[in-house]
């Protein structure tokens, strides 16, 4: 089996929907660290389980410095955010969203 892992930073904001008070219902942003976990059992024809590149381009290309309460169709916690990054890139099988020091959801496919 052939692992890979692709971190890469996003600047974004959100704010959540939540049937509490919290100051995560206000708009406000992170500095998104997001670690992107892929395998294979075969390595494709250009020698790889996915090109790094391609890794960035469907994540970063698409969230980065933008609203993720217009981007995404679920309330963003960073719970939903790493299941949707996994969905969302070939031969993922885990994602750490990181939205803040010390303050890490993942996901892992089943």
């Amino acid at each position: 089996m052939y692992y890979i892992s692709k971190r890469i930073e996003i600047a974004g904001c959100h704010q959540l929907t939540l049937p509490y008070p919290s100051k995560c219902t206000k708009m406000h942003g992170h500095n998104w660290i997001v670690t992107i976990y892929c395998k294979s059992k075969e390595l494709d024809e250009n020698g790889m389980v996915v090109d790094f590149t391609h890794v960035k381009e469907d994540v970063h290309g698409y969230l980065d410095h933008g609203n993720f309460n217009e981007l995404l169709p679920f309330n963003p916690t960073a719970e939903n955010i790493a299941r949707w990054i996994c969905d969302r890139v070939e031969k993922c099988y885990r994602v750490d969203v990181q939205e803040s020091e010390g303050n890490t959801a993942t996901y892992v496919k089943d």
